[in-house]
């Protein structure tokens, strides 16, 4: 069994989701509402170590009326064990999973030291799970967060992660904001990177649910056909 995987992100109209500086200040305040009301309905909310770096984000429900109970269960996919034990992900705002890679395990042959000693150092504040392999194994990882009560994930993944799960076939919704804005850049990062597909024949098909403007924004949602 695995979560129902919700990916949701803000896109320039040229696919852009940052720029090569890492900039993100995309879409506008009723988008964010509209995000803030997904994380409010999820169980819990994942992204993976580069957001983490990049954001230092709290991952919890403050852009509309909320309590602490709002806030969803923050996950990190995080290979290396990197996350800073004093960013705002390992607070007591919510509680929080992080899944690493094999490496960090002291009991694999094939061990890093530093890595696990950062692992031992961040399951002080989280829960770690992991993963039998490097990078972590996101099948084996979704079936854990079904496990640990997570119904409804919603992903708010970078280019890698996001193409990970999909390729895996985890994702069931895609929600996209489009902005009226063109960012360029070939060292920009875009909805979907990772190593793609080599055929269109390949590509994930995907069937267009809902569409409307949001603000000064534009939102459509599409459902993952499988």
């Amino acid at each position: 069994m695995k979560p129902y995987v919700i990916l949701n992100a803000a896109m320039t109209l040229d696919g852009k989701i940052a720029t090569k500086t890492g900039s993100s200040e995309i879409s506008g305040p009723e988008d964010l509402e509209r995000v803030h009301e997904i994380r409010k309905k999820a169980d819990g909310i994942m992204v993976g170590i580069g957001t983490v770096l990049a954001d230092d984000p709290r991952l919890t429900v403050h852009k509309i009326p909320s309590s602490k109970s709002d806030n969803p269960i923050r996950v990190v996919v995080d290979n290396k064990a990197r996350t800073p034990i004093d960013f705002r992900i390992l607070n007591d705002d919510a509680d929080t999973i992080i899944a690493v890679g094999s490496i960090c395990d002291e009991n694999n042959p094939n061990s890093d030291e530093g890595a696990v000693s950062r692992a031992k150092a961040i399951s002080q504040k989280a829960d770690v799970f992991y993963s039998s392999k490097t990078p972590v194994d996101l099948v084996e990882f979704m079936d854990y967060l079904y496990s640990k009560g997570i119904k409804t994930l919603m992903l708010e993944g970078g280019a890698t992660l996001n193409f990970s799960m999909i390729k895996d076939n985890l994702i069931d919704e895609v929600r996209i904001c489009i902005a009226p804005m063109i960012a360029g850049g070939k060292d920009a990062k875009t909805f979907f990177d990772g190593e793609g597909f080599d055929y269109m024949k390949d590509a994930v098909k995907l069937e267009l649910v809902k569409s409307y403007s949001c603000g000064k924004d534009f939102v459509m949602e599409y459902k993952v056909l499988k």
